[in-house]
């Protein structure tokens, strides 16, 4: 897992050299479609979160994530002739993922597909499918097969957008960003977690999808049950169980319209007797965190793409603090097949 972190500044520099020129074909087969569905299911909903939000903020097109049920249990009838649906899934051959993605392509959708493996049923399936470079990952928790879909949704999205290209400067800093990400000690933020009694995560808006995967990262390499909440969420009753038992996990971008919301619930959060570990954010927003791991220094959009590194970091060395082997966290394989 700590190899396979190190690898994702040069697998994100590769994914987006390999998608970046589909953007065109993307934008040709979205022509007319306005609604966007994204189909994951695990670490890959969790990117789908981020594609959600991306695909609103910076696309101006409605999204949703999909309830693969709907389609694998239900077989449920829906006219999907104005969407586009983004499938993505690390294997491309978990087989829900790819039967929800025929089935939305027999009721009228385009599909992206988003894998790491091109000759995945997921990849014939699509009409356009972005392969990404994370190469082969080994740990079982996926941390370059994460980062390299969000660099591919970035690009997907931004295929959708009313003019395609804003984005490139700041996508070409982004293997260096996450570069930085690999420095500095996190130490610190992994003896916080190992005296936790009981673990929350909580963010907004962009970096919500990177929230709930540290609260994934966390429960299956460290096998500690964490609840990743919205802000918003947390202050509708939630906060109540939030006390000096409890290590809460902010996270936030280093700019952007949720930075000041998540900056006073740290100050809530604190005035609680909760110990803070902050992942991101700015200078206030760390001053008020018992322990900060420095987050990119990229716009909100694209902050995701390397804000979830020091987590995982962090999360890899709790797990050995633990006596855990966070390549192989108990009861888990690399394609999980659901129905």
């Amino acid at each position: 897992m700590a190899r396979e972190i190190a690898e994702q500044p040069a697998a994100l520099a590769a994914t987006f050299e390999h998608v970046l020129p589909l953007r065109h074909d993307i934008t040709r087969l979205a022509a007319g479609r306005r609604h966007v569905i994204f189909v994951a299911r695990g670490s890959s909903d969790n990117a789908g979160v981020y594609g959600r939000y991306l695909t609103e903020i910076h696309a101006g097109r409605q999204a949703s994530l999909a309830a693969p049920s709907v389609a694998t249990l239900y077989g449920a009838n829906l006219d999907l002739s104005n969407s586009l649906v983004v499938a993505v899934s690390q294997s491309g051959a978990t087989q829900e993922i790819v039967d929800t993605a025929e089935w939305a392509k027999r009721n009228g959708a385009a599909i992206v597909g988003i894998t790491n493996d091109d000759n995945s049923p997921l990849a014939s399936t699509a009409d356009v499918a972005l392969i990404t470079q994370a190469g082969q990952e080994l740990a079982v928790p996926a941390t370059k097969t994460y980062t390299t879909q969000l660099a591919a949704i970035t690009v997907a999205v931004d295929a959708l957008a009313q003019k395609p290209g804003t984005l490139d400067a700041d996508i070409a800093r982004v293997p260096d960003a996450a570069s930085q990400m690999l420095q500095g000690s996190v130490e610190d933020a992994a003896e916080l977690l190992a005296a936790a009694h009981d673990v929350l995560a909580s963010g907004r808006g962009l970096t919500f999808g990177t929230t709930l995967e540290v609260a994934l990262k966390l429960e299956e390499t460290c096998l500690q049950p964490v609840r990743g909440l919205s802000y918003a969420d947390l202050k509708h009753g939630p906060i109540a169980v939030v006390d000096a038992d409890l290590v809460t996990i902010l996270v936030a971008a280093g700019e952007g319209p949720a930075l000041p919301g998540m900056t006073e619930l740290a100050g809530v959060v604190r005035d609680k007797g909760s110990k803070i570990l902050g992942i991101g954010g700015d200078a206030t927003f760390a001053s008020r965190c018992d322990v900060n791991l420095a987050g990119p220094d990229l716009p909100e959009t694209l902050a995701p793409l390397a804000l979830v590194i020091p987590a995982q970091r962090a999360i890899e060395s709790l797990a050995r603090k633990l006596g855990l082997d966070p390549d192989a966290p108990r009861g888990l394989r690399k394609v999980t097949q659901t129905d």
